[in-house]
């Protein structure tokens, strides 16, 4: 059934429109990419699950999502991802204790690397999974340039996985004020 690809900035109402596409699905899965760094992110995700309700299978995991995926989906019509920057920024973060203010570009061209393997493993994933796979991601390049270094390889990493999935998607939404354009 394909990809449906959905962006926006932050709070464009994204996830909202993803669960709205996904109304028909009978037995869907949830895929949450984010960690619980605090309370305010244990919050947010909280307003999510209840906003989604019980119908959903909820599976939070942000690295090895083809095989996450594959456990969870097999008997599934629907996966929503929400959302790739955060798969995104977790894979790059993931306990590395590296100097961002100092790292050589070799090593920022190793992570990308890395990110977009993983990434081409949910892309693969999901053109082969017989359902329909939506997956929401953040559009960061409409902002201001980040002044600090890892802001500025997550926008740039973020970006090309965004552009990546936006090429395979058989249908691509923007969102911006809780109104959707359609891309493709």
């Amino acid at each position: 059934m394909g990809i449906i690809y959905v962006t926006g900035g932050a709070r464009s109402g994204k996830s909202n429109f993803a669960e709205m596409l996904s109304e028909n699905g009978k037995e869907r899965v949830y895929l949450a990419t984010a960690k619980i760094y605090d309370e305010e992110m244990r919050e947010r995700v909280r307003k999510h699950h209840v906003q989604r309700g019980e119908r959903w299978t909820t599976v939070e995991a942000h690295s090895c999502l083809d095989k996450v995926l594959g456990k969870h989906a097999a008997d599934k019509d629907l996966i929503l991802v929400d959302c790739l920057t955060n798969m995104v920024a977790n894979l790059m973060l993931d306990e590395r204790n590296l100097d961002w203010d100092k790292i050589s570009t070799e090593k920022v061209i190793e992570i990308e690397m890395e990110v977009m393997k993983e990434l081409e493993k949910l892309i693969d994933f999901s053109k082969s999974f017989p359902g329909k796979v939506i997956v929401v991601s953040n559009e960061l390049g409409m902002g201001i340039v980040p002044s600090y270094p890892l802001g500025r390889h997550f926008r740039d990493i973020a970006g090309r996985a965004n552009q990546r999935v936006a090429q395979e998607s058989d249908e691509a939404y923007l969102l911006v004020s809780g109104i959707s354009v359609k891309l493709k």
